[in-house]
């Protein structure tokens, strides 16, 4: 069905339903009409056939939702075949040939393109066109960093297997000296038109397989494909901060289009080692630091590491508990914005495994000062209800 066709005829007429009737009262109505005029009550009437027909179709796009608000739409721009802007005064009538609107031509002093064609897609059959061009495949790799690799980002060689056009053929899938025909299935579009009620939906060509030529003596190397395997080493830049199973997009790093069309993209999934002493919590790095049980009492300075840079002074408060977390401003990860998070210094209080000699007695000494203090005290408490 042409595009003319579809916006011009009235399938609320055909039905005899309002515009704004119901899916269910569509649908009873349907059933009515089908009973009256179905071909097996109506044995050699062609009129009444050709009454069914309509009736069917009619409701192949009323009954569907979809297919209902763009015919709605449809008619509502080209009712009856004609545009109708209103003119002065709410009047005037301006043709239109639906030949240019739909064949995708261009008109007097239009800009080339699609026309209405290309907005209601592949819609209507518009067979005879050149084929388009065919964007190239996403191809998806997978590397391999160190933990400060991942900190401070890195370029990295990829070796990668994609498909390119064939250098024997120059992309063609013809012999040497050969050149291949258009097909005649498609007339060279690549796409033929299969009818699905009112709709005339576009798939790829079988006999050609979408690329609108065939190949009667086909290239030794590609086997008319056009397409060959092409390995290639690039040279990719991972950003700073990229974390451990991230996948990174690279635009136009894929493999080739046909015909013209862009090439794919690349998908780059990253695995990053652990480090023996850090670890990383979104842009913030973690380590754990050990601390003796005077410095978590009395408290005082520690020194504590950083990643691929110099160390760093901490102030531990008097009292400080097993697990107290410091932090060290700028000392973590590169974020997108060129910053860096935080270093996350955890204490663990280090219980001596053994004490001898002045330690010993000084320990005694104040456990004995310290027996009124009872630590578990509170605990009893609250399991008691007090």
């Amino acid at each position: 069905m042409s595009g003319k066709d579809y916006v011009e005829k009235d399938y609320y007429k055909v039905l005899g339903v309002p515009k704004d009737a119901s899916a269910t009262e569509i649908k009873k109505t349907y059933r009515k009409l089908a009973r009256e005029f179905h071909p097996d009550a109506n044995k050699g009437d062609t009129k009444a056939e050709e009454r069914f027909k309509d009736i069917s179709e009619a409701y192949d796009v009323l009954s569907d939702e979809k297919r209902r608000k763009e015919y709605d739409e449809a008619r509502s721009l080209f009712a009856n075949g004609g545009f109708r802007p209103g003119g002065p005064g709410g009047t005037g009538s301006y043709s239109f040939d639906f030949g240019d609107l739909f064949s995708g031509s261009q008109g007097g002093g239009g800009a080339a393109g699609g026309g209405l064609g290309d907005v209601f897609g592949g819609l209507f059959n518009r067979g005879g066109r050149q084929a388009q061009p065919r964007r190239g495949a996403d191809v998806e790799t997978e590397v391999t960093l160190s933990f400060e690799e991942a900190v401070d980002g890195a370029t990295v060689p990829l070796r990668m297997t994609s498909q390119a056009p064939c250098r024997l053929c120059n992309g063609t899938g013809a012999k040497s000296g050969t050149t291949p025909r258009v097909c005649p299935t498609c007339v060279g579009s690549g796409t033929v038109s299969r009818g699905q009620g009112a709709f005339a939906l576009s798939e790829p060509c079988r006999d050609c397989r979408g690329r609108g030529m065939i190949v009667d003596d086909p290239c030794p190397d590609c086997h008319g494909s056009g397409r060959a395997s092409s390995a290639r080493t690039m040279q990719v830049r991972i950003p700073a901060g990229v974390q451990d199973a991230q996948r990174i997009r690279l635009k136009g790093k894929g493999a080739q289009g046909e015909r013209g069309g862009q090439p794919g993209d690349l998908y780059v999934t990253v695995h990053v080692d652990p480090h023996p002493v850090f670890g990383r919590k979104a842009d913030n790095l973690t380590v754990t630091v050990p601390v003796t049980f005077p410095e978590a009492a009395l408290g005082g300075t520690i020194e504590v590491p950083t990643l691929n840079g110099p160390s760093v002074k901490l102030k531990l408060p008097p009292g400080s508990a097993n697990g107290l977390t410091l932090r060290a401003r700028g000392k973590g990860a590169t974020r997108k914005d060129g910053t860096r998070g935080d270093l996350l210094v955890t204490m663990e209080v280090v219980v001596p495994q053994h004490v001898t000699g002045e330690a010993l007695t000084a320990l005694e000494q104040y456990r004995e000062a310290t027996a009124s203090d009872d630590p578990r005290a509170a605990l009893f408490r609250a399991a008691e209800g007090a």
